[in-house]
């Protein structure tokens, strides 16, 4: 019998609420949430800069 990473996952996200607590599994969701928040951002930034040289570029 094989294990997917889905079953996987589930596993671990038990065995972190049973040894670990509910209050750090929120804590891990929100620095997890705020860390893909954060990469976003420095994408968007960086497209945005990309692009801001592109039209430099392009009418000089």
């Amino acid at each position: 019998m094989r294990l997917g990473i889905t079953e996987i996952i589930v596993i671990v996200i038990v065995a972190f609420v049973l040894f670990g607590g509910a209050a750090k599994l929120s804590g891990l969701g929100k620095a997890l949430g705020k860390s893909i928040r954060e990469f976003r951002d420095e994408l968007k930034d960086d497209r945005a800069e990309t692009g801001k040289k592109a039209d430099d570029d392009s009418a000089g």
